[in-house]
């Protein structure tokens, strides 16, 4: 199996315990038991959804949605991941090559190494976000539940940890508590798989930044001396190769992950909305703070997730147009006219800048999360006056 360096622990962790690492143990197991939870979780919720259309349970039913879509979009990645899973190994082969060929330079391997360990700090603090925001989110609920529901004699008031509606009866003891254990457990291991996925693109993208850093520094290193000793040829064919190599590396990232971006992109836009929508309310009414308490870590895990999405198109934006800015730097005048142009095509590629899309519709942009947050501020009008 290949090693990858900048795919850290916990990332590989959740890829095979979801069926997406390439060769995993008991892959097609894996993915049929999600399946079979995530179905059925979005069966139960959406059925709440549709029992719940009613102006008169506004929030309630805004609610539910914004802890539903989440749990749809992670159906939507899991089944990208698998159907792409080519596409996938193919990225992990090309960045065991990068490692590969980069032994050999002590500079190139601290380069890697430093992108390596970026990635794992932002991938380890998503993951923990997400997992403590659940925790949180249960932890909360279960405190103020205790409290509200000592001493009643009505059980079909027990109200469950996510808005869901079973083909059974669920508030009689014990099944009420098996129930809340294993909305529990999917909760923490949703909010594990979708900070996984997260910290991910952020890996993959780095690793292709670490890739343009490498690239940068060897068009600055060229020298005259390179030409007077008839080394200049081979250099530059392979600064073109390892140009190549990164527009690839990218190119499979924007494949593998343009059309979840689209979601995620309407998906966060709507979350927020949601989110916002009743921390608003709870501030602005006599409704308790449970509600509250369990929301706003919710908000920011979600908002973060938009951001984070944002950065990584925007940060491969602005390292792929840095490509050019080194090579019109470099000493390329002083070359041989064959070498020059070499130097002179790669300058003009590399103004192309790379990207990564939702669903080649817009730019993954930092501008693009400001418009999120816009969109959701006026959806949140809305729904406020409306309610």
């Amino acid at each position: 199996m290949l090693h990858i360096k900048s795919i850290s622990r916990p990332i590989e962790i959740g890829l095979r315990l979801t069926g997406i690492w390439p060769g995993s143990s008991y892959e097609n197991i894996v993915r049929i038991v999600w399946i079979t939870v995530l179905t059925f979780a979005q069966i139960c919720q959406y059925r709440y959804i549709i029992n719940h259309v009613d102006v008169n349970h506004l929030v309630d039913l805004i609610d539910s949605v914004g802890t539903t879509l989440p749990y749809s979009l992670l159906y939507v990645k899991l089944i990208v991941f698998w159907t792409k899973r080519g596409i996938f190994k193919n990225i992990l082969g090309e960045m065991s090559n990068d490692w590969d060929n980069s032994s050999t330079n002590e500079l190139n391997i601290n380069d890697m190494m430093n992108k390596v360990v970026l990635a794992y700090r932002c991938s380890k603090f998503i993951m923990c976000v997400f997992v403590v925001t659940a925790c949180i989110y249960g932890g909360v609920f279960v405190e103020y539940y205790r409290h509200e529901v000592d001493g009643e004699s009505q059980l079909k008031s027990r109200e469950l940890l996510l808005k869901m509606d079973f083909p059974f009866p669920y508030y009689k003891t014990p099944i009420y508590e098996w129930v809340f254990v294993g909305q529990f457990v999917q909760l923490i291991l949703n909010g594990f798989t979708i900070g996984m996925m997260d910290g991910l693109i952020i890996t993959l993208i780095f690793h292709v930044g670490g890739q343009i850093e490498i690239l940068e520094r060897a068009l600055t290193n060229i020298s005259v001396e390179d030409e007077k000793n008839g080394l200049s040829r081979k250099t530059a064919k392979s600064l073109i190769h390892r140009h190549h190599r990164i527009i690839i590396n990218s190119d499979s990232i924007e494949n593998l992950f343009s059309y979840i971006a689209l979601m995620q992109w309407l998906c966060n836009t709507l979350v927020i909305c949601c989110s916002g929508f009743v921390i608003v309310i709870t501030l602005n009414t006599d409704r308790s703070m449970k509600t509250f308490a369990k929301i706003i870590l919710f908000y920011f895990a979600i908002t973060m997730e938009a951001f984070f999405f944002s950065f990584g198109g925007e940060y491969l934006s602005n390292k792929s147009l840095s490509i050019s800015n080194a090579a019109y730097s470099s000493p390329w005048y002083l070359l041989k006219p064959q070498d020059r142009r070499i130097i002179i095509l790669l300058m003009i590629r590399s103004q192309r800048r790379l990207t990564i899309t939702a669903g080649k519709f817009m730019d993954l942009t930092l501008e693009g999360f400001a418009n999120i947050l816009k969109a959701s501020a006026s959806y949140v009008s809305v729904l406020y006056a409306m309610y």
